[in-house]
Formats: C-alpha cells, structure tokens, sequence
C-alpha cells in the first residue's frame, strides 16, 4: 500500500489543537517550545488557551497549523513511523510548509518565521474590506472560471482554491467576488458562500505578498525533501530545492491545485493519504476526489496510536 502524508491549511485551527499530543509525547511538546522560541512568544499559549478570533488571526493561524501539523508528525515518528513510510507529501496552501518541514526541507524554526512573515503580508496587500473569497458548491472547475471571468467586470476576480470536483473557492475585490457568488447560484451552484477571511488569498491582489515572501525565503536554507513534494502550483511531484523556492513565491498569488495534486499522487499509485495535524476537511475533500482512497486523520494520541497500529 502506498500512502502521502497531507497537511491542512487555514480554516483548520481549534482552541486546544495539539495539546493532547504535547502532554502525551515529548518530541510533540518540543515542537511547540521550538516554534515559541522562534517567534519570541507563547503562540502555545494562544493555541491551547487563547480566544479563537486571536487564533484565526491570518498572521498566527498559519505557525499555528504548521505547529499542530508536525507535533502529530513527531508523535508518529516517537511511535516508530518514518517520513519514507510516505510516498509523497503535500499540503494545502500554508500546509506546503508544513510537508516541507516534515520532509526535512525546511527547520521547523524556519518554518514558523516564514509562516508568520506569509500571514502578515498576505493580510497587508489589500486593505480590510477591498478583497474577499467565497466557495462555490456543485459547478465543476471550468464552469467557476467561467463564473469568475464573467463576474470580474474589469476586476480581479479568478478560481483560487480548486478544492475538490464539488467545490471551488473564488478570490478578489470584494464585489467581483459578490457577483461571481449570485452568478454561480443563477448558473446552478448548490450554494455560494461567502468566506470568513480577511483577505483575497491566491489571486493577483497577493503580489505584494509574494514579493515579501521571495525576500524572506532567499535568507532560508531549503534541502532536499526526503520524499518528493506534490506542490500546489504543479499538481505533481517537485524535489529540487530551488524550484521548491520559486513555487512557494508563486503559490501566494496562484490557484491551489488540489483537486489535481490528489488525482496525480492516486495515479502514481498512491491509495492512502494520512492528514497530519488539525481536522479533517482534507479527508473529505480527498475522498471525493478519488472515491476508492483510504483516509486516515492524524491529529490526537489515540489517532497517532491507531495509526502506528496500522502499519504493524
């Protein structure tokens, strides 16, 4: 059986998320201690006791995850599971960041700074208000883009998130946006739902964002992965550590392929993906892409238990 490991991205993060995992592994824990060595602060404690609009924040939402994600990783490695028990790794948007740390591409430390620097540019290119995203439900990709083209008028309006063959996420100026939500509806959208976000993310608007993160990312060392990345804006496998660069830049203001990063690693032969961290909103938007794909999420100790368990 081949299996990736997956990474969630934003929208995943709940008050209390990894402290099970940190009180029950101390490789978990360190983690944590790690990323609040880096950042200069107690994110843990705004993770574990904190309000959830503070952690939702763009700027401590993205560590955060990131954190969550490899504590789950280094319980499963305390439990005997290797980085090569996977065949690929991937992540969603912020999550690339995580399945680079967890390939050993990235530092952890280095991880957590450069999610702290995405998050506050991402949330400085566009002033509050001027950008948003919305979800489409039931048209396909091609028929969003249409939706979006339409919609646009002159503005920036495009497929941001191509989730999975039921769901579509649009990005840009708020009122493109809006319309694109009623057109889709009048096209035969399910439902249009405008997101809790405060900002227009992987859409042009991020150009700012992209520059910051092409200044951050030349200071950082990247490695070779230990197993190949699926990147987002490839939708296939990727593991020379300049073009790992160059697409996380890119990433920021590009369309998340994942609908087709899923169908590519089931096509390589991959028929289990394991979600690491947070949730399980990947597990589902997997299965709908490939009906026949075993998911398993990795987010407590009893999770991480079943899982070593599994592979015994």
């Amino acid at each position: 059986m081949s299996r990736a490991f997956v990474f969630p991205g934003q929208g995943a993060q709940t008050i209390g998320m990894g402290k099970a995992l940190a009180d029950a592994y101390p490789a978990a824990k360190a983690v944590f201690d790690e990323v609040d060595e880096a950042l200069g602060e107690r994110l843990s404690s705004l993770i574990w006791e904190g309000e959830i609009a503070d952690l939702t924040l763009t700027e401590n939402a993205q560590p955060a995850l990131m954190a969550t994600s490899l504590a789950a990783l280094r319980a499963l490695q305390a439990e005997g599971v290797s980085i090569d028990d996977a065949a690929y790794v991937a992540g969603h948007s912020l999550g690339e960041y995580s399945a680079l740390a967890a390939a050993g591409a990235l530092e952890i430390a280095d991880a957590a700074r450069l999610l702290r620097t995405r998050g506050r540019a991402m949330q400085a290119a566009v002033p509050v208000g001027e950008g948003a995203m919305a979800a489409i439900l039931g048209l396909s990709l091609d028929e969003v883009d249409a939706v979006a083209r339409e919609a646009a008028e002159g503005d920036v309006c495009v497929a941001a998130n191509d989730n999975d063959p039921a769901q579509v996420v649009v990005s840009g100026e708020t009122e493109a946006v809006a319309r694109a939500a009623d057109l889709a509806k009048a096209r035969g959208a399910k439902r249009a739902l405008m997101l809790p976000v405060s900002a227009p993310f992987h859409c042009s608007l991020m150009a700012p964002a992209a520059a910051a993160m092409a200044e951050a990312l030349a200071e950082v060392e990247i490695a070779r992965p230990a197993v190949p990345l699926v990147a987002n804006v490839l939708a296939h496998d990727v593991s020379d550590p300049g073009a790992i660069r160059d697409l996380l830049v890119e990433q920021v203001t590009h369309k998340v392929r994942w609908r087709e990063s899923v169908a590519w690693m089931a096509d390589q032969g991959v028929t289990e993906f394991w979600e690491i961290g947070a949730g399980k909103a990947l597990s589902g938007m997997i299965r709908r892409i490939v009906a026949e794909a075993g998911t398993r999420a990795v987010g407590t100790p009893e999770d991480v238990a079943a899982a070593a368990e599994s592979l015994n």
